[in-house]
C-alpha cells in the first residue's frame, strides 16, 4: 500500500488519557478506510478491538502495546499507530512519537484534560511532533467541548482553535458543523458510514457565524493577506485558511478542534480528511542523526535514492521469531539486503519485511523514505539504527524514564527456571523502562517497572505466554540517596603485601548538583578533573571517574542508588612502582563513601501525582485517605455529581490504593497516577531504612 510520493504519506499517532477512546476511534477509522468490515468493541461481545490483539488487553480492555497498522484515505496512505494511555506503558507513547510525523490528542468531552494528557502532551513536545486535537465522546452526559477546548489553552498551552461546533451535545449529539465550509455534516447509515453534507440548521446559525468570527481573528494572525480581507469585511477563500492552518500546524503554533463521537460514529471521516489536509508528510519534517565518526549532527533527508537510514523502534516475539518495528528515514530497506548496525558494530542481513495490520502481515519486498514497517527475524534492540553498509550514523536514541517500583520473583517449580529467564529476557528487549537485575545478597531475581500494574501485567504474561507459575514478593520502592551539603576527601589507598603493592592519594570535594546541572548533564555523576602538573598521572583519572561510578550503584547510607553528585578532584599523588588504575578505582571508592556520609545525605522517595474520580458524596472520605497516605492535596475540581481531586503521594504509601479506593466509593471512583518527582522522606523514615541497611550488612559480613 507504498504511496508513491511522499506527499500523501501521513505517520501518525493517536494517543491521549486513559479511557478518553483512543482505540474506539482507530477501530472506526479502520472500518471508514474498508480494512475491517465489522466494527468489535472494546468492552464488549465479539473479539474486542482489532488493535488490542493481546488476550489481556482483551480481558481488561485497554491498551497495553502500541500496534501499527496502513489505512488508505482518499489517494493518502496513513500509518497509523494506537498508543497506551496508561502511564506505565509510558515508553510505548515515547517510543511512537519518536518515529512519528504528527499525531491526533484525543480528549475526553467530559473529563477533558487529565494527567496523562499532560505526559502525552510533554512528549509531543519532546520530540517536536504538530498536532490536531479530537474532543471525543460527545454523545456522553456532561460533555462540553467549549470548556475542553478552553482547558487545551489554559492547561496544556495549546493555542486551540475550534474548527467545527457540534450538533446538539449528549443524546441529541447528530453531527458537526464545519466552520471553515460553513456546512453541516450528518453520519447516516448503520455505522455512519454515509457523510451527508447539509445547511446549516436556522437555530444554530447564529452560533456558527460567531464561532467562525472567533476561529478567523486566531487564524488570521499567522497570514497578514487575510488579516487584511478581514479588516475590508471580505469573505476569506476556504483555499487560504486551509493553507495557513496547515502552515501554522507544522510549526506547532496552532492546535485545530475537531469534534464527535467515535462511539456513535460521528466525526471520523472529517478528522482523516484534516489528518490529510493538515499533519505533516516525512518532507515536512526535519530530522537529524549523529555520524558516529566525526561525532557532528547531519541532516536525513526523506528521499528514497539516497543510502539508508532506519531506525527499530519497537520489539515484540511471536511464534515467527523477533518482529521489529521499523521506521525508514531515508533510502530503501529492501528485503534480502544487508545493513550496518552501529551499536553491535557489525553487518545483519534483513530477511523478510512486513506491513503491519495490528497483528496481522502483509509480506512486502522493500519499503522507501517515510514508511513504517517490520523486519521479521532480525536480531536487534528497540531504538537500533540500521544504515548504509559505507556510512556510520545513529538516529536520536529514545528517552526512557528511570523504574520507580521492583518485585522478587521466582519460579514456582525449577524445571519452570528456562521459561521464566527466556520470558524476562523477551521483556527486557521489547520494553526497555522494564529491566531485570539479581540481587548479590539474596540471589533473587529483582524485576523493575514504571508501576503496579506495568509489572502485574509482565508476570501474567509470564503466566500466559510461558505457561510458567511464579511467586512474587512484596513491590519494594526504589528510593534514591542524594548528598545535600559539600563535604571534602583526602583518602591515601596503600597496601603492602610482599611483592608490588598498591598505591593512591586522592584529594578534592564532593558536592550536590545544581538544577541547572542536571538539567545539562541528565547525569548522576559530574566528574570534574582539575588535577594539574601531573600530580596524578592522565591514565590513572579513568580508573577515578570508573571508581566513582560504581559506588552511585548502592549508597552508603541505605545501599540504594546515589544520584545528584558532583566531584571535583583537585589533587593526589601516586608511585612510580606501586599506583595502578586500580588502585585509584578503590581510593576513589572509599573516598566516596567517607566524603558522601558527611555531606548532609539524604534518602529521597518517589513521589507520585494522583489523579481521583469519586463521586461527589465521597470527597470527604477519599481525601482524608489521601492524607493519611503522607499525600499533600494540590486542588480539585467539581463536575456535575464528580469530583476530580489531584494530589502528590508517595509510592510506598500507594500500593494497594485501588483496593482501598473501591471499598471506599462502593467502586464508584478511579484513578490515575504517574511519576512526579523524587523528594526526601522523613528522618524517621530515612532512619529505618538506614538501620535496616546496616544490620544487613552486619550479617553479611
Amino acid at each position: 500500500m507504498a504511496s508513491d510520493s511522499l506527499e500523501l504519506v501521513r505517520n501518525i499517532g493517536i494517543s491521549a488519557h486513559i479511557d478518553s477512546g483512543k482505540t474506539t476511534l482507530t477501530e472506526r477509522v479502520l472500518y471508514y478506510a474498508g480494512i475491517i468490515h465489522k466494527i468489535q468493541e472494546v468492552r464488549g461481545e465479539g473479539s474486542g478491538a482489532t488493535m488490542d490483539h493481546m488476550e489481556l488487553e482483551k480481558e481488561r480492555g485497554i491498551t497495553i502495546t502500541s500496534a501499527a497498522t496502513t489505512v488508505s484515505w482518499k489517494d493518502y496512505v496513513v500509518n497509523i499507530i494506537d498508543t497506551p494511555g496508561h502511564v506505565d506503558f509510558t515508553v510505548e507513547v515515547e517510543r511512537s512519537l519518536r518515529v512519528l510525523d504528527g499525531a491526533v490528542l484525543v480528549l475526553c468531552g467530559v473529563s477533558g484534560v487529565q494527567s496523562q494528557s499532560f505526559t502525552v502532551d510533554r512528549q509531543m513536545k519532546r520530540y517536536s511532533v504538530p498536532c490536531l486535537a479530537f474532543i471525543n465522546k460527545l454523545d456522553r452526559s456532561g460533555a462540553e467541548p467549549r470548556r475542553v477546548t478552553a482547558q487545551l489553552r489554559e492547561k496544556l498551552g495549546h493555542n486551540a482553535v475550534a474548527v467545527q461546533i457540534p450538533i446538539g451535545l449528549e443524546a441529541d449529539h447528530e453531527g458537526v458543523i464545519d466552520l471553515i465550509a460553513m456546512r453541516a455534516y450528518y453520519f447516516d447509515g448503520e455505522q455512519g458510514e454515509t457523510v451527508r453534507e447539509a445547511d446549516i440548521p436556522a437555530a444554530l446559525q447564529g452560533e456558527a457565524q460567531a464561532a467562525r468570527a472567533a476561529m478567523l481573528d486566531a487564524i488570521s494572525m499567522f497570514s497578514d493577506e487575510m488579516t487584511e480581507l478581514l479588516l475590508e469585511e471580505q469573505e476569506v477563500a476556504a483555499e487560504l485558511i486551509y493553507r495557513t492552518v496547515r502552515a501554522a500546524v507544522l510549526e506547532r503554533k496552532l492546535t485545530p478542534v475537531f469534534m464527535g463521537s467515535a462511539y456513535k460514529n460521528k466525526g471520523v471521516q472529517l478528522l482523516l480528511d484534516a489528518v490529510n489536509r493538515y499533519l505533516p508528510s516525512p518532507r515536512d519534517r526535519h530530522y537529524l542523526a549523529t555520524d558516529n565518526d566525526k561525532k557532528e549532527k547531519i541532516a536525513i533527508f526523506p528521499d528514497k535514492d539516497k543510502q539508508l537510514v532506519a531506525m527499530a523502534f519497537k520489539i515484540t516475539d511471536d511464534a515467527y521469531g523477533q518482529l521489529t518495528y521499523t521506521r525508514v528515514y531515508q533510502g530503501t530497506l529492501r528485503r534480502g539486503d544487508t545493513h550496518f548496525n552501529p551499536r553491535l558494530n557489525k553487518k545483519q542481513r534483513i530477511g523478510r519485511l512486513v506491513r503491519m495490520h495490528s497483528n496481522e502481515r502483509q509480506e512486502i519486498e522493500q519499503a522507501v523514505a517515510g514508511d513504517i514497517i517490520a523486519m521479521v527475524g532480525v536480531d536487534c534492540a528497540s531504538g537500533d539504527t540500521y544504515c548504509a553498509p559505507d556510512i556510520n550514523v545513529s538516529m536520536e536514541t529514545i528517552f526512557v524514564a528511570d523504574p520507580v517500583i521492583e518485585l522478587a520473583i521466582k519460579p514456582q517449580k525449577q524445571d519452570d527456571l528456562v521459561k521464566v529467564s527466556k520470558a524476562l529476557n523477551r521483556f527486557m528487549k521489547e520494553d526497555p523502562t522494564f529491566r531485570v537485575t539479581i540481587d548479590a545478597e539474596s540471589n533473587e531475581t529483582i524485576i523493575k517497572g514504571m508501576g503496579e500494574l506495568h509489572l502485574e501485567i509482565y508476570v501474567q504474561r509470564i503466566q500466559r505466554e510461558y505457561k510458567a507459575d511464579v511467586i512474587v514478593g512484596q513491590p519494594k520502592v526504589n528510593y534514591r540517596e542524594a548528598p545535600t551539603a559539600t563535604a571534602e576527601f583526602d583518602y591515601k589507598h596503600k597496601k603492602q603485601t610482599g611483592g608490588a603493592g598498591q598505591f593512591a592519594h586522592v584529594v578534592g570535594k564532593l558536592q550536590a548538583q545544581t538544577d541547572e546541572q542536571r538539567e545539562e548533564h541528565g547525569d548522576n555523576l559530574v566528574f570534574n578533573n582539575n588535577i594539574v602538573g601531573g600530580r596524578i598521572p592522565k591514565e590513572y583519572i579513568p580508573g577515578v571517574e570508573k571508581g566513582l561510578r560504581e559506588s552511585l550503584e548502592k549508597g552508603p547510607l541505605a545501599g540504594f542508588q546515589v544520584i545528584g553528585v558532583q566531584v571535583d578532584l583537585d589533587d593526589g599523588s601516586f608511585h612510580h612502582v606501586d599506583s595502578s588504575e586500580l588502585a585509584f578505582k578503590i581510593a576513589a571508592r572509599a573516598a566516596f563513601k567517607e566524603a558522601f556520609m558527611q555531606a548532609g545525605p539524604v534518602l529521597l522517595e518517589p513521589i507520585m501525582k494522583v489523579e481521583v474520580e469519586t463521586p461527589t458524596d465521597f470527597q470527604g472520605p477519599v481525601q482524608g485517605d489521601l492524607s493519611s497516605r503522607r499525600g499533600i492535596l494540590m486542588g480539585s475540581n467539581m463536575r456535575d455529581d464528580f469530583t476530580v481531586i489531584e494530589a502528590e503521594v508517595p509510592l510506598a504509601e500507594m500500593f494497594g490504593y485501588s483496593t482501598a479506593l473501591r471499598s471506599k466509593t462502593q467502586g464508584k471512583a478511579s484513578f490515575s497516577m504517574e511519576f512526579s518527582c523524587y523528594k526526601a522522606v522523613p528522618n524517621s523514615i530515612q532512619e529505618q531504612l538506614a538501620s535496616k541497611h546496616r544490620e544487613e550488612q552486619a550479617k553479611g559480613k
